[in-house]
């Protein structure tokens, strides 16, 4: 009913036809989009900007470098007053992701090449974390490894090594961290990056939608292992991120079925899931713990 008599008195208005007090209160009714905002299914061309929400915290991030979720995590992060320590198995990509960051942000970055399968690789980052900066406030998992396959030919080792790295190497980097976040004694928070495969079947997916739900199940049950510890661990669950190296992999046309499902038609921009993830590892996320948050329309 407001929307009818809305569209009317501002046709009304554009003739002249409304008296002056009416005219006011269109005024302060109407919405006029803020600038850069996104009409339709267009995604913002920028973030937003910075609001100190982790300013002075500590964050390790896994699986950096690239161009996806990890390494747009790493730039909000430090926008948002973070120190970053990040990582991940491709040395090269590590080292232009640090210096990128490290050229805008010297004294709040550092980094360490750390593959996640290897149980001696995540305790080197985590103590490496703690010489540089003095603590670890935040760990983001962002480690993960996919692939294509039906269950019908799909051999063991292809299933053994995706649940090796996205769940196993997800356990491994939580154990650590909340080792050193209980030892430190002043809490701290877990961001797992699960996806809503975990939630809904897909064809060639068996192995990474396991894994996806596995890190589920480890949100919900290591958020009640360390609650006592003022510990929060939670997870985002993404459906579509686009970025180049996805692009690489991936078929346009299976690119345009998933952003079909989703309700903006398109898929999310990295910083986008990132800007999720700084608000779990924020302290206004304070009560929020065991948690699944899916960052996209597509629901359990």
């Amino acid at each position: 009913m407001c929307r009818v008599w809305l569209a009317g008195a501002a046709r009304k208005a554009a003739r002249g036809w409304l008296p002056v007090r009416a005219r006011e209160i269109l005024a302060l009714v109407t919405v006029t989009p803020r600038p850069g905002a996104s009409p339709g299914g267009r995604p913002p061309q920028t973030p937003p900007p910075g609001r100190d929400l982790l300013a002075g915290k500590v964050v390790v991030i896994t699986a950096a470098a690239g161009t996806g979720i990890g390494s747009a995590t790493a730039r909000r992060c430090l926008d948002e007053g973070a120190s970053v320590a990040v990582s991940d198995r491709h040395k090269p990509r590590l080292a232009e992701i640090h210096d990128e960051l490290a050229e805008a942000h010297p004294d709040r970055v550092w980094s360490a090449p750390c593959d996640v399968t290897e149980e001696r690789e995540v305790e080197a980052l985590m103590a490496g974390a703690v010489r540089r900066f003095g603590r670890v406030d935040v760990l983001v998992n962002n480690a993960g490894l996919g692939g294509t396959s039906s269950v019908l030919e799909m051999t063991d080792e292809q299933w053994l090594r995706v649940l090796d790295v996205t769940l196993n190497g997800t356990f491994r980097c939580t154990r650590a961290a909340l080792r050193q976040m209980v030892a430190q004694g002043h809490g701290g928070a877990v961001v797992n990056n699960a996806s809503v495969l975990g939630w809904r079947a897909q064809p060639g997916q068996a192995h990474y939608a396991a894994a996806k739900a596995g890190v589920m199940a480890l949100t919900r049950c290591a958020a009640m292992d360390v609650a006592a510890h003022g510990i929060r661990v939670n997870a985002v669950a993404p459906s579509l991120a686009t970025h180049p190296f996805l692009a690489k992999v991936t078929s346009d046309d299976l690119l345009a079925e998933l952003a079909a499902r989703e309700a903006f038609g398109r898929g999310a921009q990295p910083w986008e899931v990132a800007n999720v993830i700084v608000f779990l590892a924020s302290d206004y996320a304070s009560y929020l713990t065991g948690e699944v948050v899916s960052v996209s329309s597509q629901h359990p």
